[in-house]
């Protein structure tokens, strides 16, 4: 029987039931916000719980009157077709994100359509995690077909109104990566979106970015996408993403998004288009294989792959990396070797002077759940 994990807080929620999910090892997490006004759970953390239980089969949940202590044992990850409201406190990214990394583990292929806001500030928006995330899953997935996000109506905050649909297939192990060169920028792509306001928001986002980015890429093409009627969610927005490819495949990617109604001062397209294009020359700059977001996705399924070595190039480690590396090796006993790689050739590789090569040995997870009845 595994051991259970115990933790305090709620930092590193939905890492610690993700992780608790693909080792079968238990875990507790006690003093949840206890000494705050508001103690407990958040609404939006207890809506997580309910996917995660809709995902999973048997699992044993259970919660304190306060909400300020649960006890998290896992099922069997059994995928299927999935309805979920996300709750308006959080976008679709927040439990899309972590669903990527549990889904080709499930007993079947998972089938899952969420409903709420597609696009913030705050979380992955659905374009970076089709654009990027998927990608980047299918480099260790041998068999791809069937992964796709299809994205059915945008919904920006406070009241969302947004529709995507994600299908992933079942897999019994992942490949190893060694990837670690970053290579240089060759291309930069992006979508700027706007619902429920003028379409010619869109262009002025775009025209801002092109005004920082030509001075150092020529090959830049921004789609658009104004949305219309029952496509564009209950409230007003806009946004956009980036991505920035490179010669060896490396995609880095960064989004912002404006202001919620009633939240703060409104924003100017041309100052967001700026500061996007501002964003992404810094996400450059940190240099590595994989921007700051997708870190954690890389390592978690290069401890999960098979036993072999896997490197990644990376820039710094963010402190969510950190601690998620710390993670890892409470649940699946794995360390990473760490190496501080420094170069003093202008020439080699783009961004900073300072990257980090992070290494290890996969555990061999093998899907179960894939073979049983």
């Amino acid at each position: 029987m595994a051991a259970d994990l115990t933790y305090e807080g709620c930092n590193f929620f939905r890492q610690r039931l993700v992780l608790a999910t693909l080792s079968g090892k238990s875990v507790k997490i006690k003093n949840i916000r206890a000494v705050e006004d508001d103690p407990g759970l958040k609404d939006f953390e207890a809506s997580f719980i309910r996917l995660l239980d809709k995902v999973t089969n048997g699992s044993r949940i259970e919660i304190n009157e306060t909400g300020t202590m649960l006890f998290y044992k896992p099922g069997l990850l059994t995928g299927g077709t999935i309805d979920h409201d996300c709750n308006p406190q959080r976008s679709i990214g927040y439990y899309l994100e972590a669903v990527v990394l549990l889904a080709p583990f499930c007993k079947k292929p998972i089938r899952l359509t969420l409903k709420g806001i597609t696009n913030d500030r705050h979380d992955p928006t659905v374009d970076i995690i089709k654009t990027v995330t998927l990608p980047l899953v299918k480099k260790f997935v041998v068999d791809d077909e069937g992964l796709d996000l299809k994205i059915v109506k945008r919904g920006a905050p406070p009241e969302g109104g947004g529709e995507v649909v994600f299908s992933c297939p079942v897999r019994r192990n992942l490949r190893p990566l060694q990837f670690t060169d970053p290579g240089k920028i060759k291309r930069i792509r992006g979508l700027a979106y706007a619902m429920r306001v003028s379409p010619a928001i869109c262009n002025r986002v775009v025209d801002a970015v092109r005004g920082v980015l030509n001075q150092f890429v020529s090959d830049i093409y921004i789609y658009t996408d104004h949305c219309k009627g029952g496509q564009s969610g209950k409230s007003p927005g806009f946004g956009i993403s980036l991505v920035a490819e490179s010669t060896t495949g490396a995609m880095l990617s960064v989004q912002t998004s404006s202001t919620p109604v009633g939240e703060g001062q409104a924003v100017v397209p041309e100052d967001l288009g700026k500061q996007a294009a501002e964003m992404l020359l810094e996400e450059i700059y940190k240099g590595g294989c994989v921007d700051s977001r997708h870190q954690s996705v890389v390592l978690l399924y290069m401890i999960l792959g098979q036993r072999d070595v896997s490197k990644i190039l990376t820039g710094p480690l963010t402190p969510f990396i950190i601690q998620f590396l710390r993670h890892l090796k409470e649940f699946f006993g794995v360390m990473f070797k760490i190496q501080a790689q420094q170069s003093d050739d202008d020439n080699s590789v783009a961004g900073g002077k300072s990257k980090i090569l992070l290494s290890c040995v996969g555990a061999g997870y093998t899907n179960i759940n894939k073979t049983m009845v």
